[in-house]
């Protein structure tokens, strides 16, 4: 093997690694410390305003051929709840309230893979023998909407976490209807259709 070759080998390792540590899948042993939040903007104290990025959400991603598509019922490894590491962000005004904000994050985070559980139960579902790749898009609106609106609720309701008590119950619930999906994990094989 030349000198290049193996170069470049180990340039694209040191670039998946660096990837990998930026990004964190969903998982239910994983809480998010401040430490994740990674982005240049990232302020604790000194600053008057208070602000949340999680850069977390749903990666929905398929690459298949026609035929591998038709006969494929289960997308869940296709859909993940991620975040971003490097594009996430807290500006707080001092440590208690980038502790809410945290808490906040952590809600989001697990959101997102409750309604990711939700994406792949509902493709699993309408998923039909000769579905072509148009059926993926509504479902995907629908849960895109529902989730922005269950976000919107809580951020309202909690004062994007600075109610303590009220961002703890909508955590809770969160993460007791992801155990109520758990066929529907990133690798998970779904129960057959009872006829």
């Amino acid at each position: 093997m030349s000198k290049i070759s193996f170069i470049t080998i180990l340039v694209v390792l040191f670039s998946a690694s660096l990837i990998a540590q930026n990004t964190v899948e969903w998982n239910e042993n994983y809480k998010l410390q401040l430490t994740d939040f990674q982005s240049k903007g990232t302020q604790i104290g000194n600053t008057q305003i208070n602000s949340i990025h999680t850069a977390s959400g749903l990666d929905f991603s398929i690459q298949m051929t026609n035929i591998e598509f038709m006969f494929t019922k289960n997308f869940n490894s296709k859909v993940s709840a991620t975040f971003k590491r490097d594009a996430a962000s807290i500006i707080a005004t001092d440590s208690i309230t980038a502790k809410h904000l945290l808490a906040f994050a952590q809600y989001e985070f697990d959101l997102s893979e409750l309604y990711a559980r939700k994406l792949r139960r509902d493709l699993y579902l309408n998923k039909g023998t000769f579905s072509d790749i148009s059926f993926l898009q509504p479902l995907y609106d629908t849960i895109q909407k529902e989730y922005i609106a269950e976000h919107d609720i809580a951020s309202n309701k909690s004062n994007l976490g600075q109610n303590d008590k009220m961002i703890k119950e909508f955590d809770a619930d969160v993460l007791k209807r992801i155990q109520e999906l758990f066929d529907f994990c990133k690798f998970c094989k779904p129960p057959k259709n009872k006829k």
